[in-house]
């Protein structure tokens, strides 16, 4: 890949197309199996239906839907004037699903963010799309009124794919540190303010 100006932007509305395009496209383009997610799965109630019932054309409306209603937060990040990397990240009272896992329960939840998932089509990964993704989301949770980042790297990813919630080493060298550990995956948090995001 050239040299391109990276530019990062809140989803909004009217970004919808664009977001659109990029899921459709190019997101999922090494990784199809799940190219039907378009970023529901904490979204969705999975007590009410099994996530694998659940088709592309249903994940993709009901994404649209959250996005008019300014109910899924994230960012994009453009090259050229197209999207060529995501990512989610919410305050967690805001993220369905994280409220029945035991293992990510905290006293603090109304005060914390999560980082949920970046995508950035292949030509971009390992350009500094991703830090500059997760400072956004950082700054993003600040704006949102939450005071700790939170995210949720594998321990051992064996593939871009697996890891979905953004590498170990990119977190600790953006100032996160280890806050719980479990087999397979770390919480890692980093406390935030208008102060420390974007430092």
């Amino acid at each position: 890949m050239q040299e391109q100006q990276i530019i990062i932007k809140t989803l909004t509305p009217a970004l919808l197309s664009d977001w659109l395009t990029f899921f459709d496209n190019d997101a999922f383009i090494d990784n199809p199996g799940w190219s039907s997610c378009y970023c529901q799965f904490y979204h969705d109630d999975h007590q009410e239906k099994d996530w694998s019932d659940r088709s592309g054309d249903e994940n993709r409306s009901a994404a649209m839907q959250l996005i008019h209603q300014r109910r899924l937060h994230g960012h994009l990040a453009y090259a050229s004037g197209k999207a060529v990397g995501w990512c989610q990240a919410a305050p967690r009272m805001q993220v369905p699903n994280l409220q029945i896992n035991a293992e990510l329960h905290s006293e603090d939840l109304d005060q914390v963010g999560a980082i949920l998932c970046f995508l950035v089509a292949p030509a971009y990964r390992a350009h500094g799309v991703g830090q500059m993704l997760l400072e956004a989301a950082c700054q993003g949770l600040v704006e949102q009124g939450v005071r700790i980042a939170e995210g949720y790297p594998r321990r051992a990813a064996k593939s871009n794919a697996s890891n979905y919630h953004g590498p170990l080493s990119m977190y600790l060298q953006a100032g996160f540190a280890p806050y719980r550990e479990f087999d397979d995956y770390l919480i890692v948090r980093r406390g935030i303010s208008p102060q420390t995001s974007g430092d």
